[in-house]
């Protein structure tokens, strides 16, 4: 019998000594940040130079205009409108920022909508993901086609309309950047040094530990790549994640737990305190939990029962409540999920090849048609109140297995009710 590895926190008073150690410096890092936000809600106007993330028009009381997102300078993120007819997209604007008490301050951690006068705008000087994001769109008649290969190579914003389609299908999840693509990175970037480096290892340095070695330079490659495409919060979440699941692997303890989860929530959190009004961030932390929920108790199960079954239906099971009291929005082809990321897992690689070769469009045509599926759709959102309850249930299943299949069932009987 194999010998259980060493848990991450010796008992549970450790435990909550770092978890509350965490929440002390959440708080005073939280403080300073509340500080600087009274100061610039005070301020009569504020003059900064951001860039344009992405645009699009929108009409009210027979008005026309064009709804700005922007990245300022201080890593402000905020909306705000503009009458003018101009293409905005590249571009950098020099703002007068009018703020005021209705910005509050988990708008201010997170996105606010402010007003505003544009004194300057300058086009963007072309940078090296520029041109990789143009290559990437120029291999794609369909412009949304375009933009959805840029979002999950290089976490651009989708197209309104695709966003929409993309919700419809209930694929959200495969388009924003996150732990899922960043485990399928993890294991083409090491998967690609391990051949060459096991060859050179047993004839140069035998005393070696691949884990080591190749895990480094598989952290500092996924490193990178979390940096240029400008920190995702669930991608930073994941990042987090991958880095501390390593280092525990290499010290040789128990990885799969609910407290490292909480460890590394926690961490992220009292480091990046506007991660905690992210909500990108949070349904990414729900997704681990309920994957760590599910095998916590399949273990008995085999590993392509698990692959297969288990996870995928598992998670879009247990996922929809969560989903459901944030997004209404339900079509009968929400249930192509789990099918869908399933293929996905080759999909994304292949596509990356595809690219490099020039061949991006292979799989334009069985896109549009995939996209074009769902017509419409209705909003059912789950009260509030039994949205706390499921999550009291979900914690409760860590440790009690009428829990968990209570949780289980009550999910399952609202995916019956969304879908029959």
């Amino acid at each position: 019998m194999q010998p259980q590895k060493p848990k991450l926190f010796g008992d549970v008073k450790s435990f909550a000594a770092v978890m509350g150690f965490l929440a002390i410096l959440f708080v005073i890092r939280a403080g300073f940040l509340y500080q600087d936000y009274q100061a610039f809600i005070h301020k009569p106007f504020f003059y900064t130079d951001a860039e344009v993330l992405f645009s699009y028009t929108k009409t009210k009381n027979n008005k026309t205009y064009q709804v700005l997102k922007l990245r300022s300078n201080e890593g402000l993120n905020f909306y705000t409108i503009s009458y003018q007819k101009k293409d905005f997209s590249r571009t950098r604007l020099r703002l007068q920022l009018l703020p005021d008490a209705q910005i509050t301050f988990w708008g201010y951690l997170g996105v606010f909508f402010v007003k505003s006068r544009i004194k300057h705008s300058e086009p963007l000087a072309g940078t090296f993901k520029e041109g990789l994001l143009e290559a990437a769109a120029s291999q794609h008649q369909n412009r949304a086609l375009g933009s959805f290969y840029n979002a999950i190579f290089f976490a651009a914003p989708l197209e309104h309309a695709l966003r929409e389609k993309i919700n419809m299908l209930g694929v959200s999840h495969l388009v924003a950047l996150s732990g899922f693509h960043l485990g399928i990175l993890w294991g083409i970037v090491y998967g690609l040094l391990l051949l060459p480096y096991r060859i050179m290892q047993q004839r140069y340095f035998p005393y070696r530990h691949a884990l080591l070695d190749v895990g480094a330079v598989s952290i500092v490659c996924l490193g990178m790549y979390v940096w240029f495409v400008d920190f995702p919060p669930s991608l930073v979440r994941s990042f987090a994640m991958v880095l501390t699941g390593w280092t525990v692997l290499l010290l040789g303890v128990e990885l799969l737990s609910f407290t490292f989860l909480a460890s590394v929530v926690g961490a992220l959190l009292a480091l990046f305190p506007s991660l905690s009004v992210s909500l990108s961030f949070w349904l990414s932390v729900a997704g681990v939990f309920y994957i760590f929920l599910v095998l916590h108790y399949a273990k008995n199960l085999s590993k392509q029962t698990v692959t297969l079954l288990a996870i995928p239906l598992g998670i879009f099971v247990l996922m929809l409540p969560v989903v459901h009291a944030v997004f209404g929005m339900t079509t009968p082809y929400q249930l192509l999920s789990p099918l869908l990321s399933l293929l996905f897992v080759p999909f994304y690689p292949l596509v990356m090849v595809l690219h490099l070769l020039q061949w991006g469009g292979v799989f334009d045509g069985a896109l549009e048609w995939l996209f074009d599926l769902p017509k419409e759709g209705k909003e059912i959102l789950l009260p509030l109140w039994a949205f706390g309850l499921y999550l009291l249930l979900s914690l409760g299943a860590i440790g009690s297995r009428h829990l968990f299949f209570a949780a289980l069932s009550g999910a399952t009987g609202y995916g019956i009710y969304l879908f029959v």
